[in-house]
């Protein structure tokens, strides 16, 4: 005697009863107002490629593997320290970057302080004329 056993009702009420027609077409709005493929892809979201999905992370990859070549190739030839010093590229200077700024505007007034100091001391035509510089008729303030 094989008894089998009574099928049992399958409950079909949903999990999570919809209770509002709005909430009915909720998906439906929401892929109404989903963005376009073009934004997602200007947005780095989605790949902008024509490589098949199964290609496009090789694709990737080898991207950023060139990218990281062209870096070290550039970083390998990059000039030393000393170099950019000689071209005026860097600053020869210890300070710290914050404060470069502000020496370099007081070497700037020193240098005009100095010239202005030794432009107050400098000798006299007459001076001059006494140490054989310059010539009896040659007159040093007269524009020519």
């Amino acid at each position: 005697m094989s008894a089998e056993p009574a099928a049992k009702p399958v409950d079909e009420t949903p999990i999570s009863p919809v209770r509002s027609p709005e909430r009915r077409n909720s998906l439906e709005k929401h892929l109404q107002h989903r963005p376009e493929a073009q934004d997602l892809k200007n947005r780095h979201i989605l790949m902008d490629t024509n490589a098949a999905p199964s290609l496009q992370q090789a694709q990737h990859d080898l991207e950023r593997q060139r990218a990281t070549d062209s870096l070290k190739k550039g970083l390998a030839h990059r000039p030393d320290r000393e170099t950019l010093i000689e071209r005026n590229i860097l600053p020869d200077s210890s300070a710290a970057p914050a404060l470069q700024g502000h020496q370099k505007e007081l070497e700037r007034h020193m240098r005009a302080d100095s010239l202005e100091k030794h432009l107050q001391n400098r000798p006299r035509p007459e001076e001059l004329v006494k140490e054989g510089i310059l010539e009896a008729d040659e007159n040093p303030m007269k524009e020519s």
